[in-house]
């Protein structure tokens, strides 16, 4: 073999490889600091708003006194993802949040729908609260399954694709957690207010993983 044909060789796999390394390499860029006092939008449905407890035991009541955020409790009892979608441009437009916490989808899975609309709903909620300049953090939902209604919850996959997918930060197992245990729910479907200061505290440990809350 010629020298100039290995070094070619050579020069084209060093090649090869340093591509490699960039495409592999792609991670999510590290979240930036949501500061004490500034405004946070808590969108989603019943486990948002609070139902089975008191407003001010909600988990985006909890959370504003753990963070020292304003949180916005954009929850809605019996939103569908499609429905979360149509008021999020209000919200964005009154609030102007710095970070916008995604949890919804619960309520189209109990009535059966389509869990690909609700991907596709979700990448949109999450795609248009950054397009407004906020940061997002994306909650996964317990998904239906016969487990589930033996207590054993897991998340639905559509979660994880989404935050892959769009490179954002994701707060896993959160609801699954709390809803499995029957001394942390009002029912089987909602948290008591326990279940929500139990939630947020786990969710502040992935703000702090993320780069979201530093404190």
């Amino acid at each position: 073999m010629s020298r100039g044909l290995n070094r070619r060789r050579l020069l084209g796999a060093s090649l090869a490889t340093a591509f490699g390394l960039v495409a592999c390499g792609r991670k999510p860029a590290r979240a930036q600091a949501v500061p004490a006092g500034a405004t946070v939008l808590a969108l989603g449905d019943s486990l948002t708003s609070g139902v089975g407890a008191s407003a001010d035991t909600a988990y985006p009541a909890e959370l504003a006194r753990l963070t020292g955020w304003k949180v916005v409790n954009g929850g809605v009892s019996g939103d569908t993802s499609a429905q979360a979608l149509a008021r999020l441009p209000g919200l964005l437009q009154q609030h102007q949040p710095a970070l916008v916490i995604v949890g919804i989808g619960g309520n189209d899975f109990l009535r059966r729908q389509s869990a690909a609309t609700a991907r596709t709903n979700i990448l949109r909620i999450c795609t248009e609260a950054r397009d407004n300049g906020a940061q997002v953090l994306l909650v996964a939902v317990p998904e239906l399954s016969l487990m589930a209604a033996a207590g054993r919850l897991s998340d639905h996959p559509l979660y994880e694709e989404v935050a892959e997918e769009l490179k954002i930060p994701l707060h896993a197992k959160g609801w699954s957690s709390v809803l499995a245990q029957e001394r942390l729910r009002s029912d089987q479907i909602h948290a008591n207010a326990a279940g929500y200061a139990e939630f947020a505290q786990g969710l502040v440990g992935t703000l702090r993983q993320t780069g979201l809350l530093v404190q």
